[in-house]
This record gives structure tokens, sequence and C-alpha cells, in this order.
């Protein structure tokens, strides 16, 4: 019979990072750069900042030991979805949504 155990809060966290890092284009030039044609839905850069400055709190604090409670977790996880999302809209992911 097989175990459907969850993972605990770090491992949550730390997989949901390992994705982000993963799928979403955080540090690649393009994304950094505003359209002059105002075609934006949503800036990215300002989204990917966010993002950006969220996952490096969360490194940090795992790191020294904070555990995420559950509704950070769910938090950070929907606002990377939303943001997945909204640079979806605006063509820079390679993977569809």
């Amino acid at each position: 019979m097989k175990s459907n155990k969850k993972p605990d809060r770090m491992t949550a966290m730390k997989n949901i990072i390992e994705e982000v890092l993963a799928e979403l284009p955080l540090y690649e030039p393009e994304t950094f750069v505003c359209s002059s044609k105002g075609s934006c839905i949503g800036c990215p850069k300002k989204l990917l900042e966010m993002v950006d400055g969220e996952l490096s709190y969360w490194q940090s604090a795992m790191s020294r030991g904070v555990v995420p409670q559950f509704d950070e977790i769910r938090r950070f996880g929907k606002m990377c979805s939303s943001v997945r999302k909204g640079l979806a809209r605006n063509n820079l992911l390679l993977k569809p949504v």
C-alpha cells in the first residue's frame, strides 16, 4: 500500500522555490526591459522583482531555520502562479501555462 504522506512545510516551500527557479525567467535580461509600445499586460519587470524579493526572503529565512506557515506557503505559491500567468500573457514564457 502506497503512503500519500504530504511534505513538511520546509519541504513544501523548497519545492515551490525550485519550481519557480526552473520555470520563471527571473534573471533573463529580456524580461527586465519595458516595452516602448505600451503593450504590456502587467509589468513583467515589476512582477519578477516582486517574486525575486519574496524568493530571496524565503531562501534566507529558511537557511536560518525559519519554518514557513501554511498561509505563507499558500500566499507565495499563489503569487508565483499569478506572476506566471502574467508573464504568459506577455509572451515571456517558453512553457505553456
